[in-house]
């Protein structure tokens, strides 16, 4: 398989991945505590809307009338898998399920994502783009929050410049000394691996392959639900084979989700 053709690949599964862990990762302890005790609520509504996915995308294809007894199965963000009484399956939105009682006849409490979810964060995922020496630059990256002021994350970026292209993994660790603040700071230190392409034609030069070490600081800034707006600056040491290293900027910004 061709460089070109290895970038491609490698850039769609990350992006499937992502996609992937966005959709099915558990929403807090929610998720846990409705699919182990599966509470039962009325319609105290005229209907609930029932969507086959999670996602106002996705058609509706039932309605539960008002009266009707349903089971809530699992939650995923603002989105409620229920079942009716004949057994029919599929996703409420929290704007209608507020519209429902408990057998006793009362309203229910659903707890929604805020700034304490953010505080207590275990996993972030997100995208950003910027700059890498001159080069374009498209990272996604996955972390785990190990403590609430360390934690590790998975990085893969993309560059785009006018004389080579490159692909680099990183494995970081950031320190967040005000986790608790809505506009936290953090510091971070990786290693890695870059691979550079260069386009060049009039002369045959090699593709490289060097490791890389980096250091840097940003800011996450909490915005609303579970999105986080991050800006980021890292300064990379590539350890070449040859007498002098590379020294490279990057700066970058996008965006996250935390569960």
């Amino acid at each position: 398989m061709t460089w070109e053709g290895r970038t491609r690949m490698i850039g769609r599964l990350t992006v499937i991945s992502l996609l992937a862990l966005v959709s099915w990762l558990p929403s807090g302890a929610h998720a846990d505590w409705f699919e182990q005790y599966q509470p039962q609520v009325v319609v105290a509504e005229p209907f609930l809307e029932m969507h086959t996915g999670p996602g106002r995308g996705y058609p509706i294809f039932h309605v539960a009338a008002e009266g009707d007894s349903i089971t809530m199965l699992k939650r995923k963000t603002d989105w409620f898998k229920i079942q009716t009484a004949r057994g029919e399956a599929g996703w409420v939105h929290l704007e209608q399920m507020r519209s429902t009682l408990d057998e006793n006849g009362q309203p229910i409490e659903f707890g929604e994502v805020d700034f304490g979810n953010y505080a207590k964060r275990r996993w972030e995922i997100g995208i950003t783009g910027g700059e890498f020496g001159g080069a374009s630059s498209l990272s996604t990256y996955i972390g785990y929050a190990i403590t609430p002021h360390i934690a590790i994350q998975a990085e893969f970026t993309q560059t785009l410049g006018d004389f080579s292209d490159g692909l680099m993994a990183t494995g970081n660790v950031t320190m967040y000394p005000f986790p608790e603040w809505r506009v936290s700071p953090y510091f971070t230190i990786g290693t890695g691996i870059i691979r550079i392409k260069p386009h060049s034609t009039i002369v045959q030069a090699e593709d490289r392959e060097d490791e890389i070490v980096n250091a840097g600081a940003g800011v996450n800034v909490y915005l609303s639900d579970r999105f986080i707006l991050r800006m980021e600056y890292k300064h990379h040491t590539v350890l070449t084979s040859r007498d002098d290293n590379e020294e490279i900027d990057q700066w970058k910004a996008g965006f996250s989700v935390f569960f």
